[in-house]
């Protein structure tokens, strides 16, 4: 099969099937075959796996996946791209194309259903790959991770800045609500950069590639999860504030000196900003606000 990831033909793809790159999808193909190498390269693919493709545009990384994977699923929302993905893959009898929105798909339903019940929820792990348009990259992800689909690994490429949030530790600038949710369930990896000059259309930042290995548990204990990420939300909602004051102004229904209360109880600075707090005390901030407020 001929590389799809070059310049030469992507090119060739478009003006075959009357592609235009459409702004409102976050659309910018790849045309760096040694990149799109490296990012299936790290999803480590055995001829046992199933792989779940989130946006695979004109089939980049499809077509690479497809040779080491037992079975792709492919899921493209743009139903205008299809054409040329079926185009791109006939060759490739182990990969199916579905339409559909990545943000409200069922990916246990779906790997069980087009695999007979071998992978999705009461059956084996799955893996995921996406190149992630950069506007729907913080709700997917968020998809993903509270649906708590049977995945083992997710292969992302997300905006660079973005990268840096999901791996970030605490005290750094990068650090914030999505750092503690993707750590919570995940333990993320940095692999490396990706220049905007290898896509077309250019897009104005630089991406990064990220390994999501999902934790058979969450990195911490809870009694409430809810409760957890409403206080973790609370605490980044006002970043300049303190930790007390962000969290009694938040809404979460207690009062500042309850507040007061669960912040000492748990041994933290209530003068901290939330910025400056682990996964384990916010775990146990929850716990001593669920204690406060009973």
């Amino acid at each position: 099969m001929a590389e799809v990831a070059s310049a030469a033909a992507v090119r060739a793809i478009m003006r075959r099937h009357g592609i235009s790159c459409r702004k409102s999808l976050g659309q910018n193909f790849l045309m760096d075959q040694n990149i799109a190498r490296k990012i299936v390269g790290a999803a480590e693919l055995t001829p046992s796996d199933l792989v779940v493709e989130v946006g695979p545009g004109l089939g980049a990384l499809t077509a690479l996946a497809a040779r080491g994977a037992g079975r792709v699923l492919a899921v493209e929302f743009d139903a205008g791209l299809l054409p040329a993905l079926a185009g791109v893959l006939k060759d490739l009898s182990n990969v199916d194309i579905i339409q559909g929105d990545a943000l409200k798909v069922d990916y246990d339903r779906l790997a069980g259903e087009k695999t007979g019940g071998v992978y999705g929820k009461s059956g084996s792990k799955y893996k995921l790959l996406a190149n992630l348009p950069y506007y729907i990259t913080s709700p997917l992800l968020m998809h993903l991770l509270h649906g708590r689909f049977n995945i083992s690994l997710m292969v992302l490429m997300v905006q660079s800045e973005v990268a840096d949030r999901l791996a970030a530790s605490p005290g750094t600038g990068s650090y914030g609500a999505i750092s503690l949710a993707v750590q919570y369930f995940t333990e993320p990896k940095l692999l490396f950069r990706v220049p905007r000059t290898v896509f077309y259309p250019q897009p104005g930042v630089d991406s990064a590639v990220v390994r999501l290995a999902v934790r058979p548990a969450p990195a911490v204990a809870v009694r409430d999860e809810q409760t957890f990420f409403k206080v973790v939300r609370a605490a980044f909602g006002k970043r300049r504030k303190t930790l007390l004051n962000s969290l009694a102004s938040s809404g979460l229904g207690i009062g500042k000196e309850t507040c007061l209360q669960a912040i000492e109880s748990a041994g933290i600075d209530p003068g901290r900003r939330g910025e400056t707090l682990s996964l384990e005390e916010f775990a146990l901030l929850t716990d001593k606000f669920l204690d406060a407020s009973c």
